[in-house]
């Protein structure tokens, strides 16, 4: 009788057991999509698969070898110069590219994704993002930035350096929620209710002769 109820306690503890390690397994092993980098925004084209890296069209000619003036292009003029090196350029994509890298960057940013933000970024851009990251993280402060639209997305400049590089900045017009809390969660700036409007001047830039058609953001301007 007795070994009977120690053969049933057994059996119930080995159940009970087996309950835990699969909600371990179900939790630790659930992905929270962060595991892997993220895709570049400005890779995917609408009826383009996203492994399709469009290449730049190598028997146009370049702005290089075209007849040097030392009137300074207009931006359709610069827009044209960068299309003539990298056929797949093409504005509004890359605008639509601009918005959603925007989302992402600044976003990722107030979580303290250095993983996520390093191949969006430029070297310089990535080591000033990542060192307040670092001292925001020492002081144990929260950044619950959230990105609620891009209204507004405009390319303000175009160049094209070295005949290769082609240089892109964007206006962007933003509706945003800021808040930064302290370690205990106390809001120490901002308002978790409050929408404010955030205008930004972002630059953008690409190797034309590189394989990847990623670009990176290589310097960000306020406007206040």
């Amino acid at each position: 009788m007795g070994d009977g109820f120690v053969f049933i306690e057994i059996v119930i503890f080995a159940m009970i057991a087996a309950f835990l390690v699969y909600r371990l397994r179900s939790v630790l092993g659930r992905r929270t999509g962060e595991e892997q980098p993220r895709p570049n925004p400005f890779t995917a084209r609408a009826g383009q698969p996203d492994n399709v890296i469009p290449l730049p069209n190598r028997d146009r000619p370049r702005p290089d070898d075209a007849v040097v003036s030392d009137e300074p292009l207009s931006l359709a003029g610069s827009l044209d110069q960068i299309k003539a090196v990298d056929s797949s350029f093409d504005e509004k994509h890359f605008l639509d590219g601009a918005k959603a890298a925007f989302q992402m960057i600044v976003e990722s940013f107030a979580r303290g994704e250095s993983a996520t933000l390093r191949p969006l970024l430029a070297d310089d851009v990535f080591a000033s993002f990542d060192r307040v990251i670092r001292d925001r993280q020492s002081r144990g402060e929260t950044d619950d930035t959230r990105v609620e639209r891009v209204r507004e997305a405009e390319v303000v400049e175009a160049r094209l350096d070295q005949g290769r590089y082609a240089v892109v900045t964007v206006r962007l017009v933003s509706d945003q929620i800021n808040v930064l809390r302290g370690r205990d969660g106390a809001v120490i700036e901002g308002d978790p209710k409050a929408v404010v409007e955030a205008n930004d001047v972002w630059t953008f830039a690409r190797d034309t002769q590189s394989r990847s058609p990623n670009w990176v953001l290589s310097e960000i301007r306020a406007i206040h």
